[in-house]
């Protein structure tokens, strides 16, 4: 789920923290400019785990700060295809199951990916596995927000996402209003078979 990756960047050091240790400012530094942040087909930045090589510090004219640049590894989250993970179930809309890690919630379960046969009931806003027994009966299973629910990783997506000045829209009043978000990096997950889906279901198998 959590990888080592290694990055290398150039810090920019203003003139008051000269006087501050170097490494401690260049951690500082790489931890505000990627801690929770997606960096495009590499995952989402945690935190900073080692700095691996730091390079001669430059100054250009007209600008009194120092530029560094260092070498390091950075612990980031991003489980491989095939992963099984544990989480939450966030929400459920017609377009599925929305989980939540607690740190990352761009997870969804797509209607095809959920037990089957399975049907989205408007009214409870909550997917519902119809379970049929070994006697012929039917038992709707709601898979409700805050079950935990345990999944498999079939797919990620990484999108480029724009400036956020590019996604401020108007309305019909003149208002401004946020155009929908588009998250950078996208889970989906899997719980088509025996094991996998709400723990509840299987803790008396």
């Amino acid at each position: 789920m959590f990888v080592l990756v290694e990055l290398k960047d150039t810090v920019r050091i203003p003139p008051y923290s000269f006087k501050c240790k170097l490494n401690d400012v260049i951690a500082d530094k790489l931890n505000k400019k990627l801690a929770n942040k997606v960096y495009q087909n590499v995952g989402l930045c945690i935190t900073l785990f080692e700095i691996t090589k730091i390079e001669e510090s430059f100054i250009f004219p007209r600008d009194g700060a120092s530029h560094t640049t260092v070498s390091f590894r950075y612990i980031v989250f991003r489980p491989w295809i095939e992963e099984i993970l544990i989480g939450k179930i966030r929400s459920c809309s017609p377009e599925g199951v929305h989980v939540t890690l607690g740190f990352f919630e761009d997870i969804v379960i797509p209607p095809h990916k959920l037990q089957h046969p399975s049907r989205f009931d408007q009214m409870e806003q909550a997917w519902v596995w119809i379970y049929k027994t070994e006697d012929g009966e039917t038992h709707d299973l709601f898979m409700d927000a805050g079950e935990v629910i345990r999944f498999r990783v079939v797919k990620e997506i990484f999108t480029e996402v724009l400036p956020p000045a590019s996604n401020v829209s108007h309305d019909a009043t003149g208002e401004t209003s946020e155009a929908n978000t588009i998250a950078p990096y996208v889970l989906h997950g899997s719980i088509d078979e025996p094991g996998l889906g709400l723990l509840t279901w299987w803790e008396n198998a």
